[in-house]
């Protein structure tokens, strides 16, 4: 017989509950790659995040902001604007990111595959 999981895993003092990349929030990592080199407008980080809509993208960036990974800057120029920015802390997750981007760039085809045959046995489960 398997020991029982303890109730307390996952204590809200957990370092688990700290993750700044959740994996419910598939944009964070994107994001975090779009200011990799730099300082960017909202507008500019809808073009290569343009399926994500506008309140997810807004909803995500105070996300990081609040975990201290992006820092919001407001400009009250003639033409006021936004930018964000990766913090220093935000700068330490792209060596990590680097690792796992790679390991996803390694077992790609084993990742299509193991999709493809899932899908393909639910369908068959589904009918048959």
């Amino acid at each position: 017989m398997r020991e029982p999981l303890p109730a307390d895993m996952f204590d809200e003092l957990c370092p688990s509950s700290l993750n700044p990349i959740r994996f419910g929030d598939k944009w964070a990592p994107l994001i975090i790659r779009c200011l990799e080199h730099g300082p960017r407008r909202f507008s500019e980080l809808r073009v290569p995040l343009r399926r994500v809509t506008p309140k997810v993208l807004t909803q995500s960036l105070r996300s990081l902001e609040r975990d201290g990974l992006v820092k919001r800057t407001v400009y009250a120029e003639a033409a006021p604007h936004v930018e964000y920015e990766l913090t220093p802390l935000g700068r330490s997750m792209l060596k990590p990111m680097a690792v796992a981007y790679a390991w996803a760039a390694e077992h790609w085809d084993e990742l299509l595959d193991a999709r493809e045959s899932y899908d393909n046995d639910t369908q068959l489960d589904r009918v048959g």
